[in-house]
Formats: C-alpha cells, structure tokens, sequence
C-alpha cells in the first residue's frame, strides 16, 4: 500500500494503473509459492510429529528446487514476448511503456520471492518465528526506503518503482535461503539425488504437496482473476480513471488476503502436529479461536473502508482526481464483502492444515470462478457503476453462505451417524 502512495503521489493515476496491469503475474507467482510452502508445511508438519527427520529434510528441499525451476521458467517466457504478455494482461497504448518498464525490471526477482514464501512457512515450522517476522519486517522497510529514492529524488518513475520491490524481494529470498542453508535447527536444505528413482520420488512429493497447496494457489489466482477481470470492466465502462481506482482498491485486496492467510498459517502448524496425532479436541478449538479472531479483524478492516474511503484513497491518488473521485464512491461498496473475504481465506486454510483437499479447492474454485466472473458479468448491467464495486463482495457472501451450509449439512449428518 505504501508503494503505490509513492506511485500516486509521484507518477500519477496512470502508474498506479500500471502496475495494477502486472499485478496477475505477481498473483501466479505468490500462488504458486504459497501452494509450494502450505504443502510442502502441512507434509513437513505430519513428518515431524512422526519423527520423520530425514524425509521432512527431503520435502522441504524438492520445494526449494522445484519453485525455482518454474520461476525460471516464467521468467524466459515473459522476456520472449513481453509485449504479447502486457496486451494479454489488459493494457493499453496509453498505458503500455510504463507497464513494459516494470514488468521487465520486477520479474528476475520472483526467483528470490519463492524462496521467501516457502522458506517463511519453513521457517517457522523449524521454531524460529521470530526470524520469520524479521525476513519479512526488513525488506518491507528496505522497499519503503528504496521507493522513495528511485521514484522522488531520482525520478525514475515506474521503473524505480520495480527496481526497488525487486531489490528488497531478493532481500527476503536471500535471508530466508541462507538460514535454511546454515542455521536451521532441524529442517535445514540438503542435496538431492539424481537418480532415476529419485526423481521419481521426487515428483510425487512435490505433486502430493501441490495437491494439498492447490486451493492455496487457487485462492491468488482468484485474486489474480479479480484485478484482471476487474480491469477489463472498468476500462469498458470508465476507461484509464476506472482502471486507476481500480488499482488503488487492489492494492488493499491483498491485505486482506494477508489478513486471512496470517490467522491460516498461524494455526497450521499446530492443527496439522495435533491432525498427525489424531487430537480432535485440539483441533476443535483452534478453529473456533480462527474464525473469532477472522471475524473481529475483519470487522476492524470493513469499517476502515466504511467510514474513511477520503483517507484511504488520498493515501495514493488525489482525491479531487478522476481516479480518486470513483474509487471514494466505491470503496464503501467494495468494504461490504472484507469479512467474509478474511473468513473465508482462513477457513480455507483450516481445510488445507487437516489435508482435506476437496473441500478447500471447492470453495477456492467457487469464490475464484463460479461466483466472480457472473457477479463482474452481471452486476454493472444491472447496477451501473456500483454494481462493479459490489461483485467482490457477492463472491464473497455466497461463498461464505456456502461454508455455513456446508456445517449444518455436516453436523446433522454427524449426529444421525451417533445416533
């Protein structure tokens, strides 16, 4: 959010909107590394509580290698067409050389960006949390610092902005990599075999834990689906302004999901320890203190937007501005749907940490396809305007209603088994 204050306020409407155009392919990118890391942990977690060392070494080290691959992957396709890419993603020819400017300075440090999202979860898994909170307090304040310079003083608009996210990334990857490398108490990286065998082996690990982390994945495509369809409606309707407001709304999505994803990862660790030894009590109250505590922040987060959308949108644009004028309408609609956002996210979580697949990827296809695209379809011709806003916050609401139906069906069913 700090970022995009700095881009507001010292490149305009137009960068904001920028960025928002890259902001699917950060979406892959953190899916991809969050699916990794939630399974990688909760396979990681059941190891352990087995005294499996060796094998939860093993897991965690497939992660590493395999996320990196694939980083490098997504890098050289990008670097061959990255104009196809930028046009694929929504931009336009106003828009285009300052999308290219960041696109092609912030993709080398995804590779960076893999090892910090797996490496956190491993992280504090091995017991050391408080390094963790610092892997991710340093970068933070280092990109702060780095965006004020490159896009103030240096004047190097959006491209200052990518330079210095892809600087303070790399900072986070390269912490969390060398304390998986040198001092980790258990879960420390070690070499793979090549063999035949091995890679075999290999694959099925990394395949298992992507099918555990797959709603995880989903979930940031969702969102990543969201700023995309969600750009595309408001170019149609309200052109470059619209896709502006837009932006400012989606850099606040993600805290959101940060919100909901940090209650998740917090009460992983121990609902899988607690699932790998079959302690149900345990179980049951942690997820009845995940949804309270959803719940209380997430009212805290909606009135937030409720009550001061001026505030929140003058953090990045100036409000008197066409961007700033539609996204202070909109913010109140666009804040009905944060609860049920932040539940939703963690109760997702809750379903991943005790590997019950079908039903986290179910409600993440749900709110990320089933509900979204109709809602962004059919809401602004119904509603106009406001009905854009409106579409997040529907997906969310019938998702949620989902959750609540599937508990009643569920304990009814449990009931007449007792009996």
């Amino acid at each position: 959010m700090y970022k995009m204050w700095i881009i507001g306020h010292g490149v305009g409407a137009d960068g904001v909107a920028a960025v928002n155009i890259i902001v699917p392919i950060y979406q892959i990118v953190s899916g991809i590394g969050l699916m990794i890391g939630a399974g990688c942990s909760v396979v990681t977690s059941v190891h352990l509580s087995r005294q499996n060392i060796k094998t939860a070494r093993i897991n965690i080290s497939q992660a590493i290698y395999f996320s990196t691959a694939i980083m490098l992957l997504l890098a050289a396709f990008v670097y061959s067409f990255p104009t196809l890419t930028a046009q694929y993603l929504g931009a336009s020819n106003t828009l285009m050389p300052q999308v290219l400017d960041y696109m092609m300075w912030i993709m080398p440090c995804f590779i960076m960006e893999m090892w910090s999202l797996i490496g956190l979860f491993i992280i504090r898994l091995d017991g050391s949390p408080r390094y963790a909170m610092w892997c991710n307090i340093i970068p933070s304040v280092a990109n702060a610092i780095l965006d004020w310079l490159f896009i103030f003083p240096l004047g190097m608009g959006v491209k200052g902005a990518a330079i210095a996210t892809a600087l303070s990334i790399s900072l986070g990857g390269i912490m969390a990599l060398v304390y998986l490398l040198f001092f980790a108490r258990t879960l420390h990286i070690v070499p793979l075999k090549v063999s035949r065998k091995s890679m075999m082996l290999a694959c099925r690990n990394i395949g298992y834990q992507c099918k555990i982390g797959f709603s995880t994945l989903f979930g940031e495509l969702s969102l990543g689906v969201l700023v995309f369809i969600g750009n595309l409606v408001f170019m149609h309707f309200l052109s470059d302004a619209g896709v502006g407001a837009f932006g400012i709304a989606c850099y606040y999505t993600p805290f959101f999901f940060m919100v909901g994803n940090a209650i998740a990862q917090s009460a992983q660790p121990i609902i899988s320890y607690n699932y790998g030894v079959s302690r149900w009590k345990e179980i049951r109250e942690i997820r009845h203190l995940l949804l309270l505590t959803s719940f209380i922040v997430g009212c805290i987060v909606a009135a937030l937007f409720l009550l001061m959308p001026e505030s929140l949108v003058a953090l990045f644009v100036d409000t008197s501005s066409d961007a700033g004028r539609i996204a202070v309408n909109g913010f109140p609609y666009f804040a009905t749907g944060v609860v049920f956002f932040i539940i939703n996210v963690a109760v997702i979580g809750y379903y991943q940490s005790i590997e019950n697949i079908r039903i986290a990827t179910t409600l993440v296809f749900l709110r990320g396809l089933v509900f979204l695209v109709p809602c962004f379809i059919f809401l602004p011709q119904l509603l106009g305007e406001n009905g854009i806003w409106l579409a997040m916050p529907l997906t969310e609401i019938l998702t949620t209603a989902v959750i609540v139906l599937f508990s009643v069906w569920r304990n009814i069913k449990c009931r007449h088994i007792t009996q």
